[in-house]
């Protein structure tokens, strides 16, 4: 009877997955987690910049201008407005209000490309990995054509090239950022899926389907394309952060997003912008380069926490730890 139950008992243990486990490893990671809970806040915050706003970004107050932060109090000629808790810029709009929305166009400017990112770059790479032959040579080169450019300067010479047509001038230039930054980022994850592509049209399953007569499209779509999830998702969570950096150089150096002045406009500014009007305003409003510099470290640093947890907790040689 005592072996009958201990059987039972055994029957009734429900299996862990691949991605249950996953998970757990992930939450185990105390810096993932902290990342998670950061970029969390990040999401809540940009959603939320409407009601958490107390002024408009673009309105502008009479002698109101460079007024620092409401903890310095230390500089007789310009004190701080109760009404503005981070200070003012230099056209007297409300600092914070700027940082609430310009957190919300870096998190687009991380996300909105990888959509275009991950389609080509997965549709190539599964394309090439599993035609193989002069198809496989003529995406490949392709790829390493766009990959030999110097992204930087890629992109520069794509937003100067198109910033005073109506492409680059809809949404106050984020399109073009957006298709720019996609045009030279899909490269490495293209290569990445076929080589995973490569190594898994060679295991007995993806053979045991093509022996069943399973059209190529059911075979990459419910056996390949899953077991290449994985990678796909660790590369893009590295990619993200590189995407905002992307996007607060370019508006640094003048040839990004393009500042509104419209007040019904959901994106009025980002960090990027910020930064180039605090560097201008150096010695006058330091706190106005500050705020938008700690900012994009935090989120970046956050985002590299959760890409470090993804590869570990997806990584099968990382299991055993």
């Amino acid at each position: 009877m005592a072996l009958q139950r201990d059987t039972l008992d055994l029957t009734t243990i429900r299996p862990r997955s691949l991605w249950g486990d996953a998970r757990r490893r992930l939450l185990q990671n105390r810096a993932a987690t902290l990342g998670l809970i950061v970029v969390t806040l990040y999401v809540l915050v940009a959603l939320g910049a409407p009601l958490l706003a107390a002024h408009n970004p673009v309105e502008q107050t009479a002698r109101n201008s460079l007024r620092p932060p409401i903890w310095v109090t230390n500089n007789p000629a310009r004190q701080p407005n109760p009404a503005n808790l981070l200070g003012t810029d230099t056209n007297g709009r409300d600092l914070l209000a700027r940082l609430l929305y310009g957190t919300r166009v870096s998190l687009i400017v991380g996300v909105v490309p990888q959509v275009i990112i991950v389609s080509l770059g997965v549709s190539i790479g599964l394309l090439a990995g599993f035609a193989g032959g002069w198809l496989d040579n003529l995406l490949m080169r392709c790829t390493e054509i766009i990959a030999a450019f110097p992204d930087l300067l890629f992109i520069i010479t794509l937003t100067v090239a198109f910033r005073e047509t109506w492409f680059g001038k809809a949404f106050n230039g984020l399109l073009l950022i957006f298709s720019a930054l996609a045009i030279v980022s899909w490269t490495s994850l293209a290569r990445l899926v076929r080589g995973q592509v490569l190594m898994l049209k060679a295991q007995a399953f993806v053979e045991a389907a093509r022996a069943l007569g399973i059209p190529t499209g059911q075979i990459l779509a419910r056996h390949i394309l899953p077991n290449t999830l994985a990678p796909i998702i660790v590369t893009v969570s590295f990619s993200i952060p590189s995407l905002i950096l992307a996007e607060a150089i370019l508006t640094f150096l003048g040839v990004g997003m393009r500042p509104s002045v419209d007040p019904n406009n959901p994106f009025p500014t980002s960090l990027g912008q910020l930064m180039t009007d605090g560097f201008g305003n150096l010695s006058s409003g330091p706190w106005m380069l500050l705020f938008p510099v700690v900012l994009i470290a935090v989120l970046v640093l956050a985002l590299t926490f959760v890409g470090d947890g993804l590869r570990d907790a997806l990584d099968p040689r990382e299991s055993g730890r």
